[in-house]
């Protein structure tokens, strides 16, 4: 089992392995790199996402809990966020100006290994302006519903060599949580989210799948601090500004 982070230091980002509270730097990247030897504390260091994805797909309604009333999908329901909606743990989630109905979505996310392999797992909030998802003046295409600047948390750190079918995923708004479930209640899980994407879309190495939320999601506002945590994982927090 290995954590693997990006981070900013003196200057420079880099990949690290995090042992602790102790970065492990590393000279390439996720997938081709060596041991330096160097060393840093974790609270000098700036996190950052900790993957570069050329592409970020995600599922809709992939729990049973998340459904309300609605049939559940005979595949998974795939749709795109943009690159530039990504942010890393500690880093704002920016409420468009505009936006009323801003909720999080706490979740699994899949990162891709060479060859579209399953590389490791970590945390994302699928951040979702609700009123241009679901409203009258929807987003056909949810450009701006999920794909607003910050909406896309994503970190803190990438785990490897774990079973992740059966992980605890929480969301908390100031401390109280909101959303718990395992990751064993994923309708399509993650081998079959990725079987089923690349029959048509070629997934490159540091791609991103989000896997879906479970349960209710909440408006956030101003001042809220939102938490997605992960067994094993490590918690994503992002204030709401």
């Amino acid at each position: 089992m290995t954590k693997f982070i990006r981070y900013h230091h003196q200057g420079r980002d880099s990949y690290g392995i995090l042992d602790g509270q102790t970065v492990r730097e590393l000279d390439g990247d996720l997938f081709q790199h060596r041991e330096t030897g160097a060393t840093h504390k974790l609270a000098e260091v700036k996190l950052l996402p900790p993957c570069t994805p050329s592409k970020i797909l995600a599922v809709g309604l992939n729990y049973g809990s998340h459904l309300n009333g609605r049939p559940a999908p005979a595949a998974p329901e795939i749709f795109y966020k943009p690159v530039s909606c990504l942010i890393a743990t500690d880093e704002p989630i920016v409420i468009p100006k505009d936006a009323k109905n801003v909720h999080s979505e706490g979740e699994l996310v899949i990162v891709i290994g060479p060859d579209s392999s399953i590389f490791g797992v970590t945390c994302g909030n699928d951040v979702s302006e609700r009123d241009w998802q679901h409203g009258p003046n929807k987003d056909l295409q949810w450009w701006r519903a999920k794909g607003s600047d910050t909406f896309g948390p994503l970190g803190p750190a990438i785990l490897t060599g774990i079973d992740f079918s059966n992980l605890l995923l929480q969301t908390r708004y100031n401390g109280e949580t909101v959303q718990k479930q395992y990751t064993s209640d994923l309708m399509f899980n993650c081998p079959a989210i990725v079987d089923y994407v690349r029959q048509w879309v070629t997934l490159a190495p540091g791609d991103v799948i989000y896997t879906g939320t479970p349960g209710s999601t909440k408006k956030m506002n101003p001042g809220d601090t939102v938490e997605v945590e992960i067994e094993g994982i490590g918690v994503l927090r992002n204030r709401v500004a």
